[in-house]
């Protein structure tokens, strides 16, 4: 379960993600990250439109990337905000496809942001 305090809530917050932090995509999502510098601990948010399928499909992809998503938390740096735009083949991908997808996006924006990239025993968890 994500915990409250590491969602991003406010529609600003995700403006700032999208907006002004880097990227990096892959077949079903796109990982967008901001670091804020300021030290609280890092936060997660998630963007699933309509084109990905109807609601019930959404709401599936947004719990999977929310389990995918919470293990990397901690090990993110303070002030670090990011955010998963599911793509529509996430919709019919499996979940180990959306784990190493997500995976991947997280290690490559990492590393454009200036930070140290996860090793493979980081993302076995």
């Amino acid at each position: 379960m994500l915990p409250r305090s590491r969602r991003i809530h406010r529609a600003e917050d995700f403006r700032v993600v999208l907006r002004g932090g880097s990227r990096a995509s892959s077949r079903t999502v796109v990982v967008h990250a901001h670091q804020s510098g300021a030290a609280v601990p890092a936060r997660a948010g998630f963007v699933v439109g309509r084109s990905v399928g109807g609601s019930v499909l959404r709401n599936r992809v947004t719990r999977q990337l929310r389990q995918l998503i919470v293990v990397h938390l901690d090990r993110l740096p303070a002030g670090t905000d990011v955010v998963v735009r599911a793509l529509p083949p996430a919709a019919v991908s499996s979940g180990s496809d959306l784990k190493r997808d997500l995976d991947s996006g997280l290690r490559r924006v990492l590393a454009k942001l200036g930070h140290a990239p996860m090793t493979r025993s980081d993302q076995s968890q």
